[in-house]
């Protein structure tokens, strides 16, 4: 079971390798998921790839950002300088990346990033088809989620220990909506640590979770079948790492881990388990000046943990000084690497002869090395002298050439001739003007309102299944929206097939899960924005798999949406309080509970942001809505907008469809314009 280490920097990587961790992942300048970590040029990529192949360790590079358009060139020549240093396998999130990693270096390991939000077998189902080889689940997952993702037949890594997102990964809008600052593109402000209060109960930190901490399971998670153990904190100082990575190699040698020294180096009021043990009360935590003034404490010690090289590696030697010869050392480490180096001839003794124990000594020098000393076959004539520094200096020679032997890895092959132009997806007509799809929160507006203009509605899964009767007249044009987070996939594939049998045939695809079941179950599939398509290659990848169409990214601007064209008919959200968080820990439930809830939280400029609850998560909503109805022209070179409907009484979804279906000459009060102008930094 491998134990995966973060490194924001040569220090970090050093304290990693140095505690016992298997393999690290770090991210490059750009196209990382943590931005405001100090990351590594590629000069400083080489140095990592060197150190953690002489260490026997796999290196892993994040490029676990969604891309637009404009940056695919730029990312097709960083994937090449990354591809040179021979790194383990690319961390991925965005299937538009994948693509052009796929057809740029074919043969390096992908793994699908946690922000791709698999959580279910069918989610590990799309990853696999995609071509990836192993999948990050997602820390909300529980144990049995974890055991069930693991027979599907590809590598599985979980987190064990680390900050946790209120926010499901790769589900998170808030810092971009309300900053500009995409967590998917790894610019995330961190938001949620800010005070968020339910409404009635000021002065509480609400979306703010402990860190999560999996390290009193450990024997349960090595039969679950899981490869790979992550540990997260690229921004987190060296001594950070080194602790973590020393309990978590200790606890996984059997041995009985420091977990005071975890807590002491960072917690927020402690750890939690509650994801992984399906138990989400007392989750919720600040960092305190008790948890900085405890850290600080212990920084001098940790330290001490990477000053010396870790062994990891016995090294036996086969010496030969014989008369006439040149002196000859042969080293061989456990690990079957071996090699042969020379020096001078001995010369004759005028005073002291080299002896057996002479040699010995020097050859035992391995102190600044990741090697023991084995087992030495010396050979010694008679009456013969060698320096000792002759002797210290092959037994370096040997040393060095061992670890280049380690870190030698053959350059992966690259296509030269793939590029953004002649991977140009198909150009589909587009319709003169984009149909109007209506998003509804309850079945009884569907009959509340004249929609025989619009193209689909979106109704929620549940909503169908109680009302289908009262929905026969409209159901060829009604789109089922499934949870946006799995709990029991077969249970849900029962509920998709007992509406697909009413004649409900549309299914929105929030989760890369519904890729695989919808089309299994043989429903027409719409993507929706949980998607993030931000590129066309991402655009054409779901395309391919089975997409009608898809809502892109409302992290994009109004420019760059109207320009991504791919096989499928794309759209946009151009009305409504789109969901900033999807988190499986109710912020309100578990801060006051449910019998004081008002279904609100606020911030601390008192704006008000609706929290609504269904199936086992949560959604905290923008306090604003999108409104575009006045600018048509920015969204004219699309197939469809969405009017996404949430808490709106029956007369202002009349009054905002009547907006869109025959114009507007200016916005109300209170609305924004989202991220379609201003974008995001």
């Amino acid at each position: 079971m491998e134990l995966l280490a973060p490194a924001g920097n040569t220090e970090s990587l050093v304290a990693a390798l140095r505690c016992g961790a298997d393999a690290v992942y770090i991210g490059g300048k750009s196209f990382s998921a943590r931005q405001n970590a100090s990351n590594f040029d590629i000069t400083e990529m080489k140095e990592a790839a060197r150190l953690c192949h002489r260490y026997g360790a796999a290196l892993h590079i994040a490029v676990n950002t969604v891309i637009t358009d404009s940056q695919t060139d730029e990312f097709i020549r960083e994937i090449r300088k990354y591809a040179e240093i021979s790194p383990d396998a690319f961390i991925v999130q965005d299937p538009g990346a994948a693509y052009i990693i796929r057809n740029t270096v074919p043969d390096i390991p992908l793994h699908a990033s946690t922000q791709m939000t698999v959580h279910t077998p069918g989610g590990a189902k799309f990853a696999k088809d995609l071509g990836f080889s192993r999948v990050v689940i997602s820390r909300e997952a529980s144990r049995q989620m974890i055991s069930e993702i693991t027979s599907q037949g590809l590598e599985t890594e979980i987190f064990i220990h680390g900050a946790l997102c209120m926010s499901v990964s790769g589900q998170c809008y808030m810092s971009a909506m309300i900053g500009s600052r995409s967590a998917n593109r790894g610019l995330c402000a961190q938001s949620c640590r800010l005070p968020f209060s339910p409404v009635g109960h000021p002065d509480e930190h609400c979306l703010s979770l402990k860190d999560l901490s999996l390290i009193g399971h450990i024997d349960e998670i090595k039969k679950l079948g899981v490869t790979s153990l992550k540990i997260e904190g690229r921004m987190k100082r060296p001594e950070y790492v080194a602790a973590a990575v020393t309990a978590y190699r200790t606890a996984l040698d059997g041995g009985t881990p420091d977990t005071e020294m975890l807590k002491a180096v960072f917690s927020r009021n402690g750890f939690t388990d509650g994801y992984y043990t399906d138990c989400r009360k007392n989750m919720f935590g600040m960092r305190d000046k008790e948890d900085v003034l405890s850290s600080s404490s212990v920084l001098p010690d940790l330290r001490q943990l990477y000053r010396k090289e870790r062994k990891i590696s016995s090294l036996d030697f086969d010496v030969k000084i014989v008369k006439g010869n040149p002196v000859t050392v042969t080293a061989s480490d456990a690990d079957g690497f071996t090699c042969t180096v020379t020096g001078s001839e001995p010369e004759t003794a005028l005073n002291r002869a080299v002896t057996e124990e002479d040699v010995q000594k020097q050859l035992s020098k391995l102190g600044d090395t990741v090697y023991t000393g084995g087992r030495n076959t010396i050979t010694v004539g008679e009456g013969l002298s060698v320096p000792a520094s002759l002797l210290n200096q092959l037994r370096r020679e040997a040393v060095d050439k061992l670890y280049s032997m380690r870190e030698e890895r053959n350059p992966y092959q690259t296509n030269t001739d793939f590029s953004t132009e002649t991977s140009a997806g198909e150009r589909r007509q587009r319709k003169s003007l984009p149909a109007i799809r209506v998003r509804l929160e309850k079945a009884s507006s569907v009959t509340a309102h004249d929609l025989t203009n619009a193209e689909y509605i979106i109704l929620p899964l549940g909503e169908i299944i109680k009302s289908a009767d009262k929905l026969g007249s409209c159901k060829e044009k009604i789109i089922a929206e499934p949870p946006r987070f799995i709990y029991d996939e077969e249970k849900l594939k029962k509920e998709l097939k007992y509406i697909l049998d009413l004649g409900f045939r549309h299914l929105m695809c929030s989760n890369v899960a519904y890729l695989s079941t919808g089309k299994e179950l043989g429903f027409v599939l719409h993507g929706d924005f949980g998607l993030n398509v931000t590129n066309r290659f991402s655009a054409e990848e779901f395309a391919n798999r089975g997409l009608k169409d898809l809502t892109l990214s409302f992290e994009l601007k109004s420019v760059q949406s109207g320009n991504i064209s791919c096989s499928s008919e794309t759209g946009i959200i151009a009305y409504g309080k789109v969901p900033l968080m999807l988190t499986v820990n109710c912020p309100v439930k578990n801060s006051v509970g449910c019998g004081k809830c008002r279904h609100s939280i606020t911030d601390r400029t008192g704006r008000r942001f609706r929290v609504m609850c269904s199936e086992g998560y949560a959604e905290v909503f923008n306090s604003e809505a999108i409104y575009r109805a006045d600018k048509p022209e920015t969204y004219e070179k699309l197939d469809f907008i969405t009017l996404f409907f949430t808490d709106e009484s029956e007369k202002e979804i009349k009054k905002i469809f009547s907006d869109y279906a025959e114009g507007s000459q200016a916005a109300p009060q209170g609305i924004t314009r989202g991220l379609y102008f201003r974008g995001i930094k």
